[in-house]
């Protein structure tokens, strides 16, 4: 990409939104605490292959996020700033790749600028490309893909760019997230082409085949992931990640992924999905309707938006961060709307002083606009953000956990969750865990150094004393001993 005034302005905002005040929160939530702690078991144990929390293999999905957090942790002792920084990388990658690829589809500079600063300002894409996790990573290996096969179906031979670019987001995507990070392109490429095939009433066998032979090369590196993990747990681990938690989690045959919600989910979380942007998306969509029959631009992003978004509400695992793939077809509906209201302004700006102020002062406004959208992502980032650690950061518990450490106490977890990954990354070093009541009786009965972390006080079999006690929200960690018996 050319680094023209437009492109350098947008890099700025795009880092400016990014990375601001990146570090200065904790972990916050499950998602955080449990990536931040494998990253970090990951480098401490140098264990490349199988991603594990807590000590327990963590197969869920492929390891890409997490290579890069562990080297970033490597690199930089182990900032939250550093184990943050691949998702917002990839968030900001995602910006300044939608601008590049809307100027090569022949969109003008201030559209494609407009599209980008969108994407970059919407709610749900800028929140979670500054958080520990995979999604963002998961929005750029989509990104690339889909945007590289529109580019190469508007060409009569595939050229190398377009060829590398779709391989590569394939890569990224899958390895990511397995085989739903396939699905996620691979709908809309499925539909688009088939939408082409129903309208010019033709069906050209290499416009399939080129993305299928695309897709197969992208494949690869998983490929050989799995081959790897497979020497190393043998085929109940290859199975893990392909099947129980893939697939799995659309069938909802896999219960401990959780997240279950009904199928009316995502109709409810879609007002809020695409802020501040949302309404302009929405009227964007019915108002190209009647165009997509012979705009295929039109009818890609919709069908990016629409495919995906129809895909997700087949899954019984339902998160709200699955939206943010579709953020960047939104962004393009959003914009492209923009510009016909824009230009509805200049033929009314005649017959109304109201349209003729909006439309003659309209680059002022949309300045003032997104000024006033970007300085209250900051204020969020500076202020908000930090605000929310007392009741989403489980820091405190890791905290406790390293003084009675420091004071020379052995301290266990018992039947850890996710959340205590929290622990790992605080204290930068493995700890030991519990997995039975027997386990707990025979540590604590070893010495009244031992101290274990548990999130119940009433374990079959086992009297316990409460040393102290932490709470997150409404979550309650029990710092515990063996209770005394009548001959002590």
């Amino acid at each position: 990409m050319r680094l023209t005034r437009p492109a350098l302005l947008l890099l700025l905002l795009g880092c400016l939104l990014m990375f601001f005040a990146l570090g200065n929160h904790h972990l916050q939530g499950s998602t955080e605490s449990r990536v931040a702690g494998i990253a970090m078991q990951m480098h401490l144990s140098q264990d490349w292959v199988t991603p594990s929390l807590l000590n327990e293999p963590f197969l869920e999905k492929p390891p890409l996020s997490l290579w890069l957090d562990a080297t970033a942790i490597g690199l930089s002792g182990g900032s939250l700033f550093a184990v943050r920084l691949a998702s917002a990388i990839a968030g900001l990658c995602s910006i300044m790749l939608l601008f590049t690829q809307l100027r090569r589809f022949g969109r003008s500079t201030a559209m494609a600028w407009t599209a980008a600063a969108m994407l970059a300002t919407m709610g749900s894409f800028w929140g979670n490309a500054r958080q520990v996790g995979e999604d963002s990573l998961l929005t750029l290996g989509v990104t690339m893909t889909l945007l590289a096969f529109y580019q190469a179906s508007r060409q009569p031979r595939l050229t190398l760019g377009s060829g590398l670019l779709f391989t590569s987001g394939i890569t990224i995507a899958t390895l990511t997230k397995g085989v739903f990070g396939l699905a996620l392109p691979g709908v809309v490429i499925f539909t688009f082409l088939l939408c082409e095939s129903l309208i010019n009433k033709r069906l050209v066998v290499r416009d399939w085949l080129r993305p299928a032979l695309l897709t197969l090369m992208g494949l690869i590196p998983l490929l050989i992931w799995l081959c790897v993990l497979y020497q190393h747990g043998g085929g109940q681990a290859v199975s893990e990640v392909l099947l129980r938690n893939s697939i799995g989690r659309f069938s909802g045959s896999f219960v401990e992924a959780g997240h279950y919600e009904p199928f009316y989910y995502y109709l409810r979380k879609l007002p809020e999905s695409f802020l501040p942007w949302n309404l302009l998306t929405f009227l964007g969509l019915w108002h190209f309707r009647k165009q997509l029959r012979h705009n295929p631009y039109l009818l890609f992003f919709c069908v990016w938006l629409l495919a995906q978004y129809l895909l997700l509400n087949l899954a019984s695992s339902k998160r709200a961060v699955y939206l943010m793939a579709l953020t960047p077809a939104a962004a393009v509906i959003a914009a492209e709307y923009a510009g016909v209201v824009l230009q509805w302004l200049r033929t009314k700006s005649q017959q109304f002083a109201i349209a003729k102020f909006l439309s003659d002062y309209h680059r002022g406004l949309a300045v003032a606009l997104l000024a006033g959208v970007v300085t209250t992502y900051l204020i969020a980032a500076a202020v908000k953000a930090p605000r929310a650690d007392h009741s989403e950061s489980f820091q405190p518990v890791a905290a406790q956990v390293i003084s009675l450490q420091a004071q020379g106490k052995s301290v266990a977890l018992l039947q850890p969750d996710e959340r205590l990954g929290a622990v790992v990354f605080y204290s930068q070093q493995l700890q030991h865990t519990l997995n039975s009541a027997a386990e707990l009786q025979a540590f604590l009965a070893a010495s009244p150094d031992h101290i274990a972390v548990t999130d119940t006080t009433d374990v079959p079999g086992v009297a316990l004393q409460v040393l102290d006690t932490v709470s997150v929200g409404r979550h309650h960690f029990y710092f515990v001993t063996l209770a005394p018996t009548s001959e002590d």
